[in-house]
């Protein structure tokens, strides 16, 4: 609740010496008797109020520019503070615009004022002498103009080649399947929120910032996500002959293993035997910031780091493209068992040859414990497909691990029940970016589309996988008269029962779709 001015409360501070009764004298302007050692020029407190203002001199009024791209507060003379509503950051900052004119401030608070009115009000409480031992309090009300101005950071984002640092992101495989999970960190851990710009280039992403010191800490980020390989170029911009200044742009090429989850690998031989002399042959289950690698025959696993990848690099001998729907035709459990996974041997058919013919393998696999007769998995067939790769003709030239190549290597379990136009209760944001002047091609646009598809089903089979990615609601959409018809729900209708699906209680609000409801 507002003080009207003219109301504010004057106090005047008694003489702290008293020698004997005080005397009474008479107001020389209303003739009111007052007390003669507490008045000042023979006045009473009501007509001195009148005649004196120990706020003249402090403006009323004041203008806070604000920056509405980034919702920062100028203060003088070049920075820029976050400060929310009647906070106070944005007190302390409205307070520095004033003048006191030998006054002391004694109290400050906000006045309620509409958000919308550009307006910010401030009830003070000032404080100066009036004589040589008399104190004087008053109450005055200053009103800020909010003013919007753009900062420089936010005007240099709108500005083309304004940028210091560039960080290229690249991964040089068909399928980015580790560059969609990567996205989904950066995401997850906002540490975009620096770049001025943000532009898809073929085989990557350009990041672009205004600062070197954000380019490396972006750069740090990748490296504790991700094995990358890292190369650091810098170009002279120009150059002060008089005090030796110089100006660079710095650019970081970073560069992602190109292994990707369930690809089939071939690992160099003296390399298996450093990593824990595993089986050379084997799947890459996970990528985080080692390489990890399961042999399906054994459940051994091993880890590759970084440095040791890129001290001997090796290629993937087969990607999620390659893969090769089998039927179970039996499964067997002989254990041990590892953490989810339990050792099995299973009979496979390829779905292709069913009814043409009778052809079966047998394979060892580490879903011995999912797996029943007539299950659907997806595998590498390895009987009969010519790999144009030298770890794996060192593999077949070795009488060591030649005999215990297998026929077909099994990945994960498939589900062909799945309807392909499904909708989800869920969703994964992405990042805004620029395209460029280069549009892809229709033929890379659905390949894009087709990789992505697999990217959510991942989310939804791999609870493990799913921890590193922020799922949201997916708003409900109003159904069409030619829809009303269709006997598909968001629920999974129409499908296996054994088909894998999000729990809803794992999804967060989407308050960006919510604002966009509510306007």
């Amino acid at each position: 609740m507002s003080m009207d001015i003219d109301d504010a409360p004057i106090s005047i501070a008694p003489s702290q010496t008293d020698f004997g009764a005080a005397p009474t004298i008479f107001c020389c302007d209303c003739g009111a008797p007052i007390d003669g050692t507490t008045a000042i020029d023979a006045k009473c407190y009501d007509c001195f109020k009148l005649t004196k203002d120990i706020s003249q001199g402090i403006q009323r009024e004041a203008v806070l520019h604000f920056c509405r791209d980034c919702d920062r507060w100028l203060q003088p003379p070049s920075s820029w503070v976050i400060a929310q509503p009647e906070s106070r950051e944005l007190l302390a900052l409205c307070l520095k615009k004033l003048s006191l004119n030998r006054t002391r401030i004694i109290d400050a608070s906000f006045i309620w004022t509409e958000p919308h009115s550009r307006r910010i009000r401030v009830k003070l409480v000032v404080q100066a002498a009036v004589a040589d031992d008399r104190v004087m309090q008053q109450a005055l009300e200053v009103v800020y103009v909010v003013a919007y101005q753009q900062c420089s950071e936010c005007a240099k984002s709108y500005t083309a080649n304004v940028w210091r640092a560039s960080v290229q992101v690249r991964q040089k495989v068909l399928h980015k399947r580790t560059f969609l999970y990567l996205e989904q960190l950066i995401l997850k851990h906002g540490a975009h929120r620096d770049t001025i710009n943000i532009k898809e280039v073929k085989d990557g992403i350009d990041f672009f910032f205004s600062a070197r010191n954000q380019a490396e800490k972006f750069v740090d980020f990748l490296n504790s996500c991700v094995p990358i390989r890292l190369k650091k170029a810098q170009e002279l911009i120009s150059q002060d002959n008089h005090t030796a200044k110089k100006s660079y742009k710095f650019t970081f090429s970073v560069e992602l293993i190109p292994i990707c989850k369930d690809d089939l690998v071939a690992l160099p031989i003296p390399l298996a035997k450093q990593v824990g002399n595993i089986f050379p042959l084997g799947i890459c289950y996970r990528v985080g910031t080692t390489i990890n690698i399961l042999d399906p025959n054994t459940l051994q696993t091993a880890e590759i780091s970084g440095p040791v990848y890129w001290r001997s690099p090796f290629n993937a001998l087969g990607d999620t493209q390659d893969l090769v729907e089998f039927i179970v035709m039996d499964c067997e459990p002989i254990g041990p068992m590892k953490g989810k996974w339990l050792l099995g041997e299973v009979q496979l058919a390829r779905a292709s040859d069913l009814g043409s013919n009778d052809k079966t393998y047998f394979a060892r696999t580490h879903l011995g414990g999912l797996l029943h007769a007539g299950d659907s998995v997806m595998g590498y067939m390895l009987t009969g497909t010519n790999y144009n790769n030298p770890e794996l003709e060192a593999l077949e030239n070795s009488n060591t691990y030649m005999s215990r190549i297998p026929d077909v290597v099994v990945v994960k379990k498939h589900y062909p029940n799945r309807r392909r136009n499904r909708k989800r209760q869920w969703k994964v944001k992405r990042m805004a970016k620029d395209e460029g002047e280069m549009l892809p091609k229709k033929t890379d646009q659905e390949r894009m589309d087709r990789e992505f598809e697999q990217f959510l089903r991942d989310i939804e089979e791999d609870d493990e996988f799913r921890q590193g990615v922020q799922l949201y609601k997916q708003p409900p959409r109003a159904k069409m008269p030619d829809e009303m018809s269709v006997a598909t729900t968001e629920d999974g209708d129409g499908e296996g029962d054994d088909v894998p699906n999000v729990d809803l209680q794992e999804l967060l609000d989407d308050f960006d779709d919510l604002a966009l409801e509510e306007q």
